[in-house]
């Protein structure tokens, strides 16, 4: 009897429960999102679409694009968590029980996240599912660009000013940026990264209440080059 309780121990030492996600995402971001490593308890099936993983707890889709389709292929993954980049629009705009998270590049690989949804129910279980990947949830403002986003849009704006005026160059105002403020990148060179376009959709929406914050020209003109 005293054997059989040592296996029978040991053998519950062994169970282990893998919590099963699935990610739909490209090469670069899936770098970012494993920038902290992953926990050992956790299996990812990396997609490049929507698609039903069976036994999948949640879904993170890091390519979202706001489009009735898109958003239609997601809610037939539900009741599972569904967790979106989506960075210029609100809560408001997506279904119940999705939430949103600021995924755009260079942002994704810090260890917080930023995250807002309109469901108070499911934050529990969305801080479980990106503590996974060592992330550990911020709850940010519901507003477009959360905080980090429309700081760093901010500063790309002005540095486009800046060229518009001729202050100085592309490659001086970045690397004044980076010397001076300490940043990883300089505006033109975050701006790229991003792209220009994620930028100015960001700013046209933060302009809706206030034209302060309405794109300079030329990163206009940047947003609109093929």
């Amino acid at each position: 009897m005293k054997n059989f309780m040592s296996i029978y121990t040991f053998s519950l030492q062994k169970i282990v429960l893998v919590m099963k996600i699935a990610v739909i995402t490209n090469d670069w971001l899936k770098g970012e999102l494993q920038a902290q490593g992953l926990q050992n308890d956790v299996r990812v099936e990396w997609l490049p679409g929507p698609q039903i993983v069976p036994g999948a707890a949640a879904y993170i889709d890091l390519l979202f694009t706001y489009s009735a389709e898109r958003i239609s292929r997601l809610q037939a993954l539900q009741p599972a968590i569904v967790i979106v980049n989506a960075v210029c629009i609100t809560s408001s705009a997506l279904p119940d029980g999705f939430i949103r998270i600021n995924g755009w590049k260079s942002f994704l690989k810090r260890p917080i996240t930023e995250a807002a949804c309109n469901d108070e129910k499911i934050k529990l279980q969305a801080e479980k599912i990106l503590s996974c990947f060592g992330k550990k949830t911020e709850w940010a403002p519901d507003v477009p660009g959360f905080i980090t986003a429309r700081v760093v849009s901010m500063i790309i704006n002005e540095a486009y000013f800046a060229l518009e005026e001729a202050v100085s160059s592309r490659d001086e105002i970045d690397t004044a940026m980076k010397l001076g403020t300490n940043y990883p990148y300089g505006p033109f060179e975050w701006s790229e990264l991003i792209g220009p376009a994620n930028v100015h959709q960001l700013l046209l929406k933060m302009a809706e209440p206030n034209p302060r914050y309405t794109p300079a020209a030329l990163l206009q003109q940047e947003a609109a080059a093929p």
